[in-house]
């Protein structure tokens, strides 16, 4: 299917806004370090300092895959979308969370997959 049709701009657009507001809602509750995801990171084994590095880096990739132009900028933010996500997946199996944690991951993974897949061509290299 081609990426240029009406649906694939649908595609685009759902995917992406969903993306945002998933990596936004995310990248903040990492920047403020809220209690929860404290014990998230405590339960995975990860430091906190980067609980504000990684909320940081999430924010300015929503805001490099929102903005028009800055195409090779938005390569890399959903480069780095989707090693956080695969990382953080793979991070829940190790530590051997029940499956239900693996949900935000994955969708956010696979909105990530879906918005670089289906975003239109003023927005590819």
């Amino acid at each position: 299917m081609k990426t240029e049709t009406k649906t694939g701009k649908i595609i685009y657009w759902i995917a992406t806004g969903w993306l945002s507001l998933g990596m936004l809602s995310t990248g903040i509750v990492q920047l403020i370090q809220m209690e929860e995801e404290v014990k998230n990171f405590d339960n995975l084994g990860y430091p906190h300092y980067l609980m504000p590095i990684i909320g940081v880096w999430k924010i300015l990739g929503v805001i490099a895959i929102i903005m028009p132009g800055l195409e090779r900028l938005k390569e890399w933010a959903y480069a780095g979308f989707f090693f956080t996500m695969s990382g953080a997946a793979v991070s829940h199996v190790l530590v051997k969370d029940p499956a239900i944690s693996l949900f935000g991951p994955f969708l956010l993974l696979i909105l990530t997959m879906l918005s670089w897949y289906f975003r239109p061509d003023n927005r590819k290299l």
